[in-house]
Protein backbone atom coordinates (compact mmCIF):
# COMPACT_ATOMS: atom_id res chain seq x y z
CA UNK A 1 0.00 0.00 0.00
CA UNK A 2 0.80 3.63 -0.81
CA UNK A 3 -0.15 6.50 1.62
CA UNK A 4 0.02 10.07 -0.07
CA UNK A 5 -1.12 13.34 1.60
CA UNK A 6 -2.50 16.44 0.00
CA UNK A 7 -2.55 19.87 1.52
CA UNK A 8 -4.90 23.30 1.48
CA UNK A 9 -2.82 25.61 2.46
CA UNK A 10 -3.36 28.99 3.57
CA UNK A 11 -2.32 31.89 1.56
CA UNK A 12 0.89 34.24 2.45
CA UNK A 13 -0.90 37.05 0.35
CA UNK A 14 -4.22 38.48 -0.82
CA UNK A 15 -5.81 36.67 -3.76
CA UNK A 16 -9.08 38.64 -5.59
CA UNK A 17 -3.86 8.63 -16.54
CA UNK A 18 -0.56 7.88 -16.94
CA UNK A 19 -0.86 5.95 -20.25
CA UNK A 20 2.52 3.81 -20.69
CA UNK A 21 4.23 6.00 -23.23
CA UNK A 22 2.63 9.22 -22.51
CA UNK A 23 3.93 12.27 -19.42
CA UNK A 24 0.42 12.96 -17.24
CA UNK A 25 -1.96 15.00 -17.92
CA UNK A 26 -3.10 17.86 -15.27
CA UNK A 27 -1.19 17.08 -12.31
CA UNK A 28 -2.32 13.62 -10.78
CA UNK A 29 -0.83 11.55 -7.79
CA UNK A 30 0.74 8.36 -8.87
CA UNK A 31 1.63 4.76 -7.60
CA UNK A 32 4.69 2.57 -8.90
CA UNK A 33 3.93 -1.12 -9.31
CA UNK A 34 5.24 -2.75 -6.25
CA UNK A 35 7.36 -4.99 -8.66
CA UNK A 36 8.62 -1.87 -10.31
CA UNK A 37 7.63 -0.65 -13.95
CA UNK A 38 5.71 2.69 -14.78
CA UNK A 39 3.76 5.42 -12.55
CA UNK A 40 0.21 4.49 -12.85
CA UNK A 41 -2.18 6.91 -11.50
CA UNK A 42 -4.05 7.31 -8.33
CA UNK A 43 -7.94 6.98 -8.92
CA UNK A 44 -11.02 5.00 -7.58
CA UNK A 45 -12.17 1.60 -9.01
CA UNK A 46 -15.95 2.37 -10.70
CA UNK A 47 -18.33 -0.06 -9.47
CA UNK A 48 -22.09 0.04 -8.83
CA UNK A 49 -21.54 -3.47 -7.11
CA UNK A 50 -19.40 -1.43 -4.59
CA UNK A 51 -20.09 2.45 -4.26
CA UNK A 52 -17.93 4.45 -2.82
CA UNK A 53 -18.89 5.19 1.11
CA UNK A 54 -18.77 8.72 1.92
CA UNK A 55 -19.78 9.50 5.69
CA UNK A 56 -18.69 12.49 8.38
CA UNK A 57 -18.23 12.73 11.82
CA UNK A 58 -20.42 14.93 13.30
CA UNK A 59 -18.14 15.36 16.09
CA UNK A 60 -17.59 19.03 16.24
CA UNK A 61 -14.76 21.55 18.10
CA UNK A 62 -16.07 22.29 21.85
CA UNK A 63 -15.34 25.69 20.39
CA UNK A 64 -18.55 27.32 19.64
CA UNK A 65 -17.28 28.88 16.41
CA UNK A 66 -15.31 26.99 15.21
CA UNK A 67 -17.76 26.62 11.89
CA UNK A 68 -20.02 28.99 11.77
CA UNK A 69 -24.15 28.29 10.56
CA UNK A 70 -26.84 30.05 9.99
CA UNK A 71 -28.63 27.71 12.61
CA UNK A 72 -28.16 27.70 16.23
CA UNK A 73 -24.58 25.57 17.48
CA UNK A 74 -25.43 21.83 18.73
CA UNK A 75 -28.53 21.50 16.91
CA UNK A 76 -30.01 19.13 14.51
CA UNK A 77 -30.74 21.96 11.95
CA UNK A 78 -26.77 23.14 12.58
CA UNK A 79 -25.51 19.20 11.58
CA UNK A 80 -28.17 19.33 8.39
CA UNK A 81 -26.50 22.71 7.37
CA UNK A 82 -23.11 20.82 7.28
CA UNK A 83 -24.01 18.10 5.38
CA UNK A 84 -25.93 19.91 3.15
CA UNK A 85 -22.21 21.51 2.04
CA UNK A 86 -20.72 18.09 2.11
CA UNK A 87 -23.27 16.75 -0.46
CA UNK A 88 -23.36 19.74 -2.77
CA UNK A 89 -20.24 19.59 -2.91
CA UNK A 90 -19.58 15.91 -3.99
CA UNK A 91 -22.44 16.89 -6.34
CA UNK A 92 -20.75 19.63 -8.37
CA UNK A 93 -17.84 17.21 -9.16
CA UNK A 94 -20.51 14.56 -10.17
CA UNK A 95 -21.93 16.66 -12.48
CA UNK A 96 -18.89 17.02 -14.36
CA UNK A 97 -19.95 16.03 -17.49
CA UNK A 98 -17.60 12.91 -19.97
CA UNK A 99 -16.83 11.06 -16.76
CA UNK A 100 -18.02 7.93 -15.83
CA UNK A 101 -18.72 8.73 -12.14
CA UNK A 102 -21.37 11.81 -13.20
CA UNK A 103 -24.53 11.49 -11.49
CA UNK A 104 -26.93 11.81 -14.41
CA UNK A 105 -25.16 9.33 -17.16
CA UNK A 106 -23.88 7.06 -14.36
CA UNK A 107 -26.00 6.83 -11.17
CA UNK A 108 -25.34 4.74 -8.43
CA UNK A 109 -21.55 4.80 -8.02
CA UNK A 110 -21.56 7.13 -4.89
CA UNK A 111 -23.16 5.68 -1.43
CA UNK A 112 -25.53 8.10 0.45
CA UNK A 113 -23.71 9.83 3.43
CA UNK A 114 -23.83 8.82 6.49
CA UNK A 115 -22.81 10.36 9.96
CA UNK A 116 -20.80 8.87 12.74
CA UNK A 117 -20.30 10.51 16.23
CA UNK A 118 -16.83 9.20 16.45
CA UNK A 119 -14.65 12.13 16.48
CA UNK A 120 -10.87 9.51 15.59
CA UNK A 121 -12.79 8.87 12.53
CA UNK A 122 -10.13 9.74 10.59
CA UNK A 123 -7.30 7.58 12.03
CA UNK A 124 -7.76 4.49 10.02
CA UNK A 125 -5.14 5.26 7.82
CA UNK A 126 -2.32 2.25 8.77
CA UNK A 127 -2.24 -0.75 6.00
CA UNK A 128 -3.69 -3.16 8.40
CA UNK A 129 -6.70 -0.91 9.67
CA UNK A 130 -8.12 0.78 6.69
CA UNK A 131 -12.08 0.87 6.56
CA UNK A 132 -12.61 2.30 3.54
CA UNK A 133 -15.52 4.44 4.71
CA UNK A 134 -14.11 7.45 3.75
CA UNK A 135 -14.50 9.86 5.99
CA UNK A 136 -14.55 13.89 6.12
CA UNK A 137 -13.66 15.25 10.01
CA UNK A 138 -13.92 18.37 11.43
CA UNK A 139 -12.94 17.95 14.84
CA UNK A 140 -9.50 15.56 14.90
CA UNK A 141 -6.13 16.49 15.43
CA UNK A 142 -3.06 15.67 13.64
CA UNK A 143 0.80 16.16 13.41
CA UNK A 144 -0.43 17.40 9.73
CA UNK A 145 -1.59 21.02 10.64
CA UNK A 146 1.67 22.37 10.17
CA UNK A 147 1.95 26.54 10.06
CA UNK A 148 -0.92 27.56 7.27
CA UNK A 149 -2.28 24.44 6.77
CA UNK A 150 -6.43 24.57 6.25
CA UNK A 151 -7.29 21.11 5.79
CA UNK A 152 -5.88 18.31 3.92
CA UNK A 153 -6.57 14.74 2.46
CA UNK A 154 -5.43 11.46 2.70
CA UNK A 155 -4.79 9.09 0.68
CA UNK A 156 -4.25 4.95 0.57
CA UNK A 157 -3.57 3.08 -2.59
CA UNK A 158 -3.11 -0.29 -3.71
CA UNK A 159 0.48 -0.92 -5.46
CA UNK A 160 -0.11 -4.19 -6.51
CA UNK A 161 -3.13 -5.80 -8.40
CA UNK A 162 -5.13 -7.85 -5.88
CA UNK A 163 -3.32 -6.11 -2.73
CA UNK A 164 -5.89 -6.42 0.18
CA UNK A 165 -6.44 -3.77 2.83
CA UNK A 166 -8.84 -4.37 5.78
CA UNK A 167 -12.55 -3.05 4.78
CA UNK A 168 -11.39 -2.08 1.02
CA UNK A 169 -11.06 -5.88 0.05
CA UNK A 170 -8.71 -6.26 -2.86
CA UNK A 171 -7.21 -4.15 -5.25
CA UNK A 172 -8.76 -4.35 -9.33
CA UNK A 173 -5.21 -1.85 -10.43
CA UNK A 174 -2.45 -0.44 -9.28
CA UNK A 175 -3.02 3.30 -8.05
CA UNK A 176 -6.72 2.06 -7.16
CA UNK A 177 -7.82 4.24 -4.03
CA UNK A 178 -8.02 2.20 -1.26
CA UNK A 179 -9.51 4.77 1.48
CA UNK A 180 -9.73 8.33 1.38
CA UNK A 181 -10.61 10.77 4.74
CA UNK A 182 -10.52 14.84 5.01
CA UNK A 183 -9.39 16.86 8.25
CA UNK A 184 -10.13 20.33 8.49
CA UNK A 185 -8.69 21.57 11.25
CA UNK A 186 -9.79 22.07 14.58
CA UNK A 187 -6.69 23.87 17.13
CA UNK A 188 -9.18 27.12 17.55
CA UNK A 189 -6.53 29.19 15.10
CA UNK A 190 -8.83 29.36 12.09
CA UNK A 191 -13.08 29.66 11.57
CA UNK A 192 -14.87 27.84 8.85
CA UNK A 193 -18.35 29.20 7.94
CA UNK A 194 -21.15 27.09 5.44
CA UNK A 195 -22.19 29.72 2.74
CA UNK A 196 -25.02 30.78 4.94
CA UNK A 197 -23.15 31.72 7.74
CA UNK A 198 -20.50 33.24 5.20
CA UNK A 199 -22.93 35.55 3.62
CA UNK A 200 -23.69 37.64 7.07
CA UNK A 201 -21.08 40.11 9.02
CA UNK A 202 -20.46 37.29 11.19
CA UNK A 203 -18.43 35.43 8.20
CA UNK A 204 -16.21 38.28 7.17
CA UNK A 205 -13.49 36.43 9.13
CA UNK A 206 -14.04 32.78 8.54
CA UNK A 207 -12.83 30.50 5.57
CA UNK A 208 -16.10 28.82 3.14
CA UNK A 209 -16.14 25.08 4.48
CA UNK A 210 -17.97 24.46 0.82
CA UNK A 211 -14.62 26.04 -1.07
CA UNK A 212 -11.87 24.28 0.96
CA UNK A 213 -14.24 21.00 0.88
CA UNK A 214 -14.59 20.94 -2.97
CA UNK A 215 -10.96 21.48 -3.11
CA UNK A 216 -9.78 18.76 -1.19
CA UNK A 217 -12.60 16.29 -2.86
CA UNK A 218 -10.11 17.35 -5.84
CA UNK A 219 -7.20 15.28 -3.71
CA UNK A 220 -9.99 12.51 -3.00
CA UNK A 221 -10.40 11.98 -6.83
CA UNK A 222 -6.77 11.83 -7.25
CA UNK A 223 -6.48 15.17 -8.26
CA UNK A 224 -3.14 16.68 -7.20
CA UNK A 225 -2.93 21.08 -7.37
CA UNK A 226 -3.64 23.29 -10.49
CA UNK A 227 -0.84 26.34 -11.29
CA UNK A 228 -4.08 27.89 -12.96
CA UNK A 229 -4.92 30.72 -10.58
CA UNK A 230 -8.80 30.40 -11.28
CA UNK A 231 -9.00 26.36 -10.86
CA UNK A 232 -10.62 25.16 -7.71
CA UNK A 233 -7.25 22.80 -7.18
CA UNK A 234 -5.13 25.84 -7.07
CA UNK A 235 -2.90 25.30 -3.74
CA UNK A 236 -3.94 27.96 -2.04
CA UNK A 237 -7.46 29.43 -0.16
CA UNK A 238 -9.21 31.92 -0.54
CA UNK A 239 -9.27 35.30 1.94
CA UNK A 240 -11.58 35.14 5.09
CA UNK A 241 -15.38 36.06 3.82
CA UNK A 242 -15.00 35.02 0.04
CA UNK A 243 -15.68 32.06 -2.11
CA UNK A 244 -13.46 29.96 -4.20
CA UNK A 245 -13.83 29.73 -7.88
CA UNK A 246 -15.87 31.32 -10.40
CA UNK A 247 -19.70 31.96 -9.72
CA UNK A 248 -21.43 32.82 -13.24
CA UNK A 249 -24.98 34.01 -13.40
CA UNK A 250 -26.54 32.00 -14.11
CA UNK A 251 -24.46 29.47 -12.13
CA UNK A 252 -23.13 26.74 -14.11
CA UNK A 253 -24.53 22.83 -12.74
CA UNK A 254 -20.66 22.24 -11.73
CA UNK A 255 -19.85 25.72 -10.94
CA UNK A 256 -17.25 26.77 -9.06
CA UNK A 257 -15.62 23.99 -11.25
CA UNK A 258 -13.67 25.82 -14.25
CA UNK A 259 -12.56 23.79 -17.58
CA UNK A 260 -8.80 22.86 -16.13
CA UNK A 261 -10.80 21.08 -12.73
CA UNK A 262 -13.16 19.41 -15.62
CA UNK A 263 -10.41 18.08 -17.73
CA UNK A 264 -8.07 16.98 -14.91
CA UNK A 265 -11.10 14.60 -13.67
CA UNK A 266 -12.00 14.16 -17.23
CA UNK A 267 -8.36 12.70 -18.15
CA UNK A 268 -8.27 10.44 -14.67
CA UNK A 269 -12.33 8.79 -14.97
CA UNK A 270 -12.77 9.70 -19.07
CA UNK A 271 -16.40 8.37 -20.19
CA UNK A 272 -15.81 6.61 -23.88
CA UNK A 273 -19.18 7.61 -24.86
CA UNK A 274 -17.95 11.43 -24.42
CA UNK A 275 -16.78 12.23 -27.98
CA UNK A 276 -16.81 15.50 -27.82
CA UNK A 277 -13.78 16.46 -25.23
CA UNK A 278 -11.56 13.50 -27.36
CA UNK A 279 -8.93 16.26 -28.29
CA UNK A 280 -5.40 15.62 -26.95
CA UNK A 281 -2.29 17.42 -28.07
CA UNK A 282 1.12 16.51 -26.53
CA UNK A 283 5.25 17.33 -27.42
CA UNK A 284 8.23 17.70 -25.57
CA UNK A 285 9.53 21.05 -23.84
CA UNK A 286 13.33 21.40 -25.32
CA UNK A 287 15.79 23.95 -24.21
CA UNK A 288 16.41 26.51 -27.25
CA UNK A 289 20.29 25.59 -26.57
CA UNK A 290 20.96 21.77 -26.48
CA UNK A 291 23.79 22.05 -24.19
CA UNK A 292 21.83 23.87 -21.13
CA UNK A 293 21.00 20.20 -19.57
CA UNK A 294 24.30 18.85 -20.01
CA UNK A 295 24.89 19.72 -16.22
CA UNK A 296 21.68 18.36 -14.96
CA UNK A 297 22.46 15.17 -12.86
CA UNK A 298 21.36 12.11 -13.77
CA UNK A 299 18.30 10.52 -12.67
CA UNK A 300 19.75 7.36 -12.79
CA UNK A 301 22.79 4.99 -14.27
CA UNK A 302 22.94 4.95 -17.96
CA UNK A 303 19.91 7.61 -18.03
CA UNK A 304 19.93 11.54 -18.95
CA UNK A 305 17.62 14.52 -18.52
CA UNK A 306 16.88 15.60 -22.25
CA UNK A 307 14.06 17.84 -22.06
CA UNK A 308 12.72 20.93 -19.35
CA UNK A 309 11.22 18.67 -16.17
CA UNK A 310 8.36 20.20 -14.19
CA UNK A 311 7.15 22.82 -16.75
CA UNK A 312 3.54 24.32 -16.30
CA UNK A 313 2.15 23.35 -19.74
CA UNK A 314 -1.12 25.16 -20.66
CA UNK A 315 -3.85 25.03 -23.44
CA UNK A 316 -5.74 28.38 -24.37
CA UNK A 317 -8.52 28.42 -26.65
CA UNK A 318 -7.10 30.50 -29.56
CA UNK A 319 -10.64 32.38 -29.76
CA UNK A 320 -12.04 33.11 -26.16
CA UNK A 321 -8.46 33.29 -24.60
CA UNK A 322 -9.74 31.62 -21.90
CA UNK A 323 -7.32 28.68 -20.01
CA UNK A 324 -8.99 25.30 -21.01
CA UNK A 325 -7.01 23.06 -19.18
CA UNK A 326 -3.03 23.03 -17.52
CA UNK A 327 -0.67 20.29 -17.31
CA UNK A 328 3.23 19.33 -15.76
CA UNK A 329 5.41 17.81 -18.41
CA UNK A 330 8.47 16.69 -18.48
CA UNK A 331 8.61 13.17 -18.59
CA UNK A 332 7.17 9.67 -19.85
CA UNK A 333 7.52 6.21 -19.51
CA UNK A 334 8.88 3.41 -21.81
CA UNK A 335 6.28 0.58 -22.33
CA UNK A 336 8.70 -1.64 -23.31
CA UNK A 337 11.73 -1.30 -20.56
CA UNK A 338 9.33 0.02 -18.12
CA UNK A 339 11.60 2.79 -17.26
CA UNK A 340 10.85 6.65 -16.88
CA UNK A 341 12.43 9.28 -19.27
CA UNK A 342 13.06 12.75 -17.93
CA UNK A 343 12.27 14.05 -22.11
CA UNK A 344 10.46 16.85 -21.59
CA UNK A 345 7.17 14.95 -22.63
CA UNK A 346 3.66 16.30 -22.10
CA UNK A 347 0.32 15.36 -23.21
CA UNK A 348 -2.77 17.37 -22.65
CA UNK A 349 -5.97 15.21 -22.89
CA UNK A 350 -10.12 15.41 -23.10
CA UNK A 351 -9.83 19.08 -24.82
CA UNK A 352 -12.98 19.78 -26.37
CA UNK A 353 -12.89 18.90 -29.95
CA UNK A 354 -13.44 21.77 -33.30
CA UNK A 355 -11.66 24.21 -31.11
CA UNK A 356 -7.86 25.86 -32.23
CA UNK A 357 -5.53 26.07 -29.23
CA UNK A 358 -2.64 28.05 -28.24
CA UNK A 359 0.20 25.70 -25.79
CA UNK A 360 2.61 27.67 -23.95
CA UNK A 361 5.29 26.19 -20.95
CA UNK A 362 6.00 28.51 -18.25
CA UNK A 363 8.41 27.69 -15.13
CA UNK A 364 6.81 27.10 -11.66
CA UNK A 365 7.65 29.92 -10.03
CA UNK A 366 6.04 33.24 -7.99
CA UNK A 367 3.24 32.23 -5.95
CA UNK A 368 2.95 28.39 -7.34
CA UNK A 369 6.09 26.69 -7.55
CA UNK A 370 7.39 23.15 -7.55
CA UNK A 371 7.22 22.48 -3.90
CA UNK A 372 3.14 22.87 -4.51
CA UNK A 373 3.49 19.93 -6.51
CA UNK A 374 5.64 17.49 -4.20
CA UNK A 375 3.69 14.39 -4.98
CA UNK A 376 3.14 14.57 -8.85
CA UNK A 377 7.15 15.43 -9.64
CA UNK A 378 8.42 12.77 -7.19
CA UNK A 379 5.70 9.74 -7.09
CA UNK A 380 6.90 8.90 -10.33
CA UNK A 381 9.84 6.91 -8.90
CA UNK A 382 10.29 4.85 -5.67
CA UNK A 383 13.80 4.08 -4.36
CA UNK A 384 12.70 0.80 -3.60
CA UNK A 385 11.61 -0.36 -6.87
CA UNK A 386 12.94 -3.04 -9.18
CA UNK A 387 13.22 0.23 -11.81
CA UNK A 388 14.43 3.12 -9.23
CA UNK A 389 15.07 6.36 -10.60
CA UNK A 390 15.28 9.39 -8.86
CA UNK A 391 13.47 12.82 -10.46
CA UNK A 392 15.67 15.76 -11.54
CA UNK A 393 14.67 19.04 -9.60
CA UNK A 394 12.30 21.03 -11.31
CA UNK A 395 13.08 23.68 -14.32
CA UNK A 396 12.69 26.93 -12.98
CA UNK A 397 15.34 29.05 -15.32
CA UNK A 398 13.77 29.53 -18.94
CA UNK A 399 11.26 31.32 -20.25
CA UNK A 400 8.07 30.86 -22.27
CA UNK A 401 7.49 30.00 -25.39
CA UNK A 402 3.93 29.92 -27.12
CA UNK A 403 3.09 28.19 -30.60
CA UNK A 404 -0.34 27.39 -31.85
CA UNK A 405 -2.09 24.43 -32.64
CA UNK A 406 -4.94 22.20 -32.34
CA UNK A 407 -6.21 18.54 -30.94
Amino acid sequence: MRRSTAFFTLALVVLSSLRPQEAFSYAADSTVPLAGGCPQPDRWNLSLTSPISRRWSTSLSPTANSILTTAAPGSLAQLNEIEKVISDSFGLWARVTGTMFNSISHPGLFAPITRTSAAASCSNDQENNIDGLNTICLNQSSAAFTTGVLAFTRLITANASGATAGASGPAAFVGQILDADILFRNDGQVVFATPGALATSRGAGAYDLESLLIHELGHFFGLDHSAVWRAVMFPYAPPPGQFLGDRPTPPAPDAPLIDDDRTGVRSLYADPADISHSGSISGRILPANSFALAVTPSPSPGSFVTGIFGAHVVAIDATTGAVVAGALGGWSCNAATQQMQFDGSYQIQRLPLNRSYVIYAEPLEGLVTPANFNDPLSDMCQSNSPTPCTPPAASTNFNPRIRPSSP
